[in-house]
């Protein structure tokens, strides 16, 4: 028999439950590393590229930040999840950008949009973590609801700075106007 969802988890499974979110999540940041450090090296000598080199710094110290949480909860790291996801990265680089050799000028666009849904889901689990710090029984010593709103705040920032690289790419790729230019 299941259990219904609108009834509390017990603490247990909580804690079994809690691991996987948050392996789930340290798989998901270590692909989006390797990809924004694939399009930072990609671009290096585009006029983004030194903006590009920061957002894949400041996204390898979130991961790092997301691993310390979890430690800070007593979370064991799944390392299988890690690597299945770094692999799944590489795989991805295999798919068809419409050039039989190379980059496409659409792999930039896609690596952009893909990085904005990594950062998005990224953001949610800061917010996650926010609620299980301040929960009733909280899950663990150490993790302060205020460093999850600074790299809760960090995410945003690196939100709105990748949707302004990507609405440009957009632009120079594919023509028209950058959204923000129509408003």
């Amino acid at each position: 028999m299941t259990e219904r969802s609108d009834q509390p988890t017990p603490h247990d499974q909580r804690s079994r439950l809690l691991a996987i979110y948050l392996n789930d999540h340290l798989a998901g940041a270590t692909a989006a590393v390797e990809l924004a450090r694939r399009l930072a090296k990609a671009e290096v000598s585009s006029p983004d590229g030194p903006e590009l080199d920061r957002l894949a710094d400041e996204m390898a110290e979130d991961r790092a930040g997301l691993a310390d949480a979890m430690r800070l909860l007593g979370v064991e790291v799944a390392h299988y999840k890690t690597w299945a996801l770094w692999a799944a990265e590489k795989v991805g680089r295999l798919k068809l950008n419409g050039q039989l050799r190379g980059r496409s000028p659409l792999s930039t666009v896609m690596e952009l949009e893909g990085l904005l849904l990594m950062l998005s889901a990224r953001a949610t689990a800061w917010r996650t973590l926010r609620a299980v710090v301040e929960a009733p029984e909280p899950a663990g010593d150490g993790l302060s609801a205020a460093r999850l709103d600074a790299l809760l705040r960090r995410a945003r920032d690196q939100e709105a700075r990748l949707e302004r690289l990507r609405e440009a790419a957009v632009t120079r790729v594919l023509g028209g106007v950058a959204a923000r230019d129509r408003r």
